[in-house]
Parts: C-alpha cells; sequence; structure tokens
C-alpha cells in the first residue's frame, strides 16, 4: 500500500468522521446506524491510504 493521502486531506477526513459519529446521537431509529459510515475515512485518514484514489489515480500526499 502506497501513501495517497496527505496531512489535509486526512484532517478532513477525520472532522467528516466526527461529524458523521455524531449523528448518531441526533438521528431516531434505525436511521443513526447510518452513522457508522463515518468508519470509513476514520480508518483512511489513520493508515494514509485509500483505495478508490488508486482507482482514480488520484494522490494528495505530496511527492518526495
Amino acid at each position: 500500500m502506497k501513501i495517497n493521502i496527505g496531512k489535509s486531506d486526512r484532517i478532513i477526513r477525520i472532522i467528516f468522521a466526527l461529524v458523521l459519529f455524531s449523528l448518531f446521537f441526533f438521528l431516531e431509529g434505525n436511521l443513526k446506524y447510518l452513522a457508522l459510515i463515518g468508519i470509513i475515512p476514520l480508518v483512511t485518514a489513520f493508515i494514509k491510504f485509500c483505495p478508490l484514489y488508486t482507482l482514480f489515480g488520484i494522490s494528495t500526499c505530496k511527492i518526495k
């Protein structure tokens, strides 16, 4: 796995994941479980790899 997520992209993903997780407390019924989708951007932010970026040839990581 080659790193393809840059620092700013990681921060945005973490914030987005936290927003999705907060929906768990505001939605009612079974809809609140949709907030668990926030796991995906959180995991990709921590491993610094996004499979969709590889598929489309995108990289937000600065080349060294």
